[in-house]
């Protein structure tokens, strides 16, 4: 698993230990906007992330990126031309990220992803290959999910993809609305 994650120096479970430990104080401080008190495992890291054309892959976006479980494996395949954008609204998880990930491709912004069309202009790109969304629709407004969707929808390339992973079917309901 280090093979896969080049850019610490930590044993793999330190960095784990020092990640849950983040994330559980994200998920205390803010339990309706962390999903889970712990990250996500490798099995589900591998098996979203596999149908993803890497060698195309030009602007990849994450939405709720915590401490960063998905962001470190999707910088490892990324493309050296391609750039990752994280959005986030907790200051805490933004933070941890920037002060771990020392990438030129890395781009870190707080705030929502209802605002996705201007964070993805501020880094001089127009479309996402893929977006990846690990936000906890059926804690957000049905308001607010549906500005989500409908930005993300006009923000992917043709061909793109919208992933997302949920513990409730909120996420799919609203996703099936436009896509």
């Amino acid at each position: 698993m280090n093979d896969l994650l080049p850019f610490t120096t930590r044993h793999p479970m330190v960095q784990f230990g020092r990640d849950a430990a983040v994330f559980f104080r994200g998920f205390l401080g803010n339990p309706r906007m962390v999903a889970s008190i712990i990250p996500s495992s490798y099995r589900t890291i591998n098996l979203l992330l596999r149908p993803v054309a890497w060698e195309s892959c030009r602007l990849f976006v994450e939405y709720g990126p915590g401490v960063g479980t998905f962001t470190h494996h999707i910088l490892a395949r990324l493309p050296a031309n391609a750039k990752l954008l994280v959005i986030d609204t907790n200051p805490r998880f933004i933070g941890y990220l920037q002060e771990n990930i020392a990438d030129p491709r890395f781009h870190a912004v707080l705030g929502s992803a209802a605002d996705v069309d201007r964070f993805i202009a501020a880094i001089g790109e127009s479309k996402a290959d893929y977006i990846l969304s690990g936000l906890p629709f059926s804690s957000l407004s049905s308001e607010l999910g549906r500005q989500i969707v409908a930005k993300t929808y006009s923000v992917l390339c043709e061909g793109g993809a919208f992933m997302t992973y949920q513990f409730r079917p909120t996420a799919r309901l609203l996703t099936a609305e436009r896509f």
